[in-house]
């Protein structure tokens, strides 16, 4: 296995694991809710309401927000598909470009400085490794 090959392969595998691991422990703290969407329709996860302003919102609709968005609404889907492209373009042999480890790296961690502590700057790892395959392909 070439170099830049191993550090995609290991770049994706921290992204799934990254990306799964946030939606796991999600649903291992927020179960009810999650499965309260089920029993309540579709559209529950985040309701469309449209007011005039003047609508105050609940702590169980901000609750509400705060799990969607924390979960199947964040990046995690995402990264977890971004983990599985860069898995299957390096068994293709076929190079990531570096501007996506750039672009994931610098996500990363200006997230990280805003949303202190979180595990937000991990994720710049990946990024990095991205990089560094590009470098070593190029």
């Amino acid at each position: 296995m070439n170099p830049g090959k191993r550090l995609l392969r290991w770049a994706s595998g921290i992204m799934l694991v990254l990306g799964t691991g946030h939606l796991s422990l999600l649903a291992l703290i927020a179960w009810e809710d999650i499965t309260g969407w089920l029993d309540r329709g579709m559209w529950a996860a985040v309701p469309l309401v449209l007011t005039d302003g003047g609508a105050v919102q609940t702590v169980e609709s901000l609750q509400n927000d705060v799990i969607f968005w924390g979960g199947p609404g964040s990046f995690a889907v995402p990264l977890i598909l971004l983990g599985c492209l860069t898995w299957h373009l390096a068994g293709r042999g076929v190079a990531v470009p570096a501007g996506l480890g750039w672009g994931l790296a610098t996500w990363c961690a200006l997230g990280g400085v805003l949303l202190v502590p979180s595990p937000f700057f991990a994720g710049v790892i990946p990024g990095a490794l991205i990089i560094l395959a590009a470098q070593r392909k190029g």
